[in-house]
C-alpha cells in the first residue's frame, strides 16, 4: 500500500496545534484586554450633560455637602438626583441670568425635569446599594474618585466585577470611619489615617463586616 501521507505530515500536525492553540488564546486574551479598555469601561470619559455642573466648584469652592444634592445616598441603593427645585434654592439668587443656566430655569418653569446623563450606570443585571455601603463605611470617593476635583464628572474606576471584588475580598484597604465616609483626602477637614490596614481591620469588626458573605453572588446578582 502506496504512503498516503509524507514524512513532514507529523511536523505539520504538531505545528497547526500548536498553532491554533496560540490562535485561540491569542483570541481570548485580546477580547478580555479590550473588555477592560477605557473603550468597554468607559473610564475617564466626560459624558454629556444638560449643564456642564462642576463638583469642583460646588465641593470644594462652596463647600456643599454630598448628601445637599444626593438626598437618599444614606437610606436607599440610588443615591438620587437632586430636583430642579435644588438648583434653584441658590440660582434664584445668584447667577440669576447666566446662559449656562437657561436649561436648570426652564425645567422650573415648565416642570420637565432634566435629563441628566448617568455617569456611573451598572448593568441591570447587577444590584448596587448605596445605603449599606455608606453604613459600612465606605467613602464616596472609593467608588467615585476624587469627585471633589472634578470640573466635570467622568467614571474613575471601572465598575467591572473584579474591581468590585478587589473591595469585597479587602475591605479593610478602604474601608473609613462613618464620620469621614462624605470626605475627601485632599480637603483640609479629612486626616488620612496613618495606617489604613489596622483601623480596616478595626472597623471591619466594629462594622461588623461579614467577610464570609462579600464573595456570594447572590449579593449583587439578585
Amino acid at each position: 500500500m502506496p504512503q498516503i501521507f509524507s514524512p513532514a505530515a507529523n511536523t505539520w500536525l504538531k505545528a497547526s496545534i500548536v498553532g491554533g492553540a496560540l490562535l485561540v488564546s491569542t483570541v481570548i486574551g485580546t477580547i478580555l484586554y479590550l473588555g477592560s479598555t477605557s473603550y468597554v469601561t468607559r473610564q475617564h470619559q466626560i459624558r454629556p450633560q444638560p449643564v456642564p455642573f462642576s463638583h469642583r466648584h460646588h465641593v470644594n469652592q462652596l463647600g456643599i455637602d454630598c448628601r445637599y444634592c444626593h438626598t437618599s445616598v444614606e437610606e436607599s441603593n440610588f443615591a438620587g438626583m437632586p430636583q430642579t427645585k435644588t438648583c434653584m434654592s441658590c440660582h434664584s439668587q445668584i447667577w440669576t441670568e447666566a446662559p449656562i443656566l437657561e436649561p436648570v430655569r426652564q425645567s422650573y418653569a415648565t416642570g420637565q425635569s432634566l435629563e441628566w446623563t448617568r455617569v456611573h450606570d451598572l448593568p441591570d443585571y447587577v444590584y448596587f446599594d448605596h445605603s449599606i455601603h455608606i453604613r459600612k463605611g465606605i467613602g464616596c470617593e472609593s467608588c467615585h474618585g476624587a469627585v471633589n476635583e472634578m470640573a466635570l464628572m467622568w467614571q474613575e474606576n471601572s465598575l467591572q466585577m473584579m474591581w468590585c471584588l478587589e473591595c469585597h475580598r479587602n475591605p479593610e484597604q478602604n474601608i473609613r470611619d462613618r464620620a469621614d465616609v462624605f470626605k475627601f483626602e485632599s480637603q483640609p477637614d479629612y486626616t488620612p489615617p496613618s495606617d489604613q490596614l489596622a483601623l480596616g481591620t478595626q472597623l471591619v469588626r466594629g462594622y461588623r463586616v461579614n467577610k464570609g458573605q462579600l464573595e456570594n453572588c447572590s449579593i449583587c446578582h439578585r
